[in-house]
């Protein structure tokens, strides 16, 4: 069975944000094949993709490599998405649907119940599950692919803190909720630039251990996405 590119594309991508590749190694198609248990056809395709997204640069004479970001580059990363996050917030005010609003709510329930009860192992996944379903309710396929090239990017280079008042947190998601609700997109785009500029205080450079060079073949059948 043929592994499509973009299965691949993820599991490549996955490994160089949880660290597994670190910043400047080399990605060699024929390593990363035998990695994932594929050809080279679908490694050579995934690695144009990751570099058209930015994590992965080619150099003379060393072929494909995860690329290096400046400080300033992830500094910009984290400002242009403080920029497009309440973008979003106002096309979701504007273009959602009911279902959309369904989730949103349930995700805000959830949040609030496990922030009152101070189980804060849960909130970042859902944190993370609210602000991609808002960036879905844009109803704004460039922006949803922007937003979520954004996180992937951003959980490369920053370790995030959990929020030093979750309650207060999880209650600018409501308010959010209710402002795309009512329609109002100025008043969603407002309350989402003051949540994402909080929430920007909490991020931290990822310091990365060095690596060994050695992996262990992955197997891209198992159900990996």
């Amino acid at each position: 069975m043929r592994i499509p590119a973009h299965a691949v594309c993820t599991a490549i991508r996955d490994d160089i944000v949880s660290g597994v590749f670190e910043p400047g190694s080399r990605l060699t198609e024929e390593v990363l094949a035998r990695r994932y248990g594929v050809s080279r056809v679908p490694v050579r395709e995934a690695l144009r993709t990751l570099e058209s997204e930015g994590f992965v640069t080619t150099r003379r004479h060393a072929g494909a490599c995860v690329a290096e970001p400046t400080e300033q580059e992830a500094a910009d990363l984290l400002e242009v998405r403080m920029l497009l996050e309440p973008l979003a917030a106002a096309r979701a005010a504007r273009r959602r649907t009911e279902a959309h609003l369904k989730v949103l709510r349930g995700l805000v329930r959830l949040g609030q119940e496990r922030a009152r009860r101070g189980q804060g192992e849960d909130l970042r996944s859902l944190g993370g599950w609210f602000h991609e379903t808002l960036a879905q309710a844009s109803g704004s396929p460039g922006l949803i692919a922007l937003l979520t090239q954004m996180r992937h990017k951003v959980a490369w280079m920053y370790v995030v803190e959990a929020p030093a008042r979750p309650v207060e947190s999880w209650a600018e998601h409501g308010a959010i909720v209710d402002a795309v609700a009512r329609g109002d997109a100025e008043r969603a785009r407002a309350l989402t630039a003051v949540h994402a500029d909080r929430a920007a205080g909490a991020h931290r450079p990822r310091l990365r251990p060095t690596v060994s060079t050695s992996q262990p073949a992955v197997n891209m059948s198992s159900g990996r996405h």
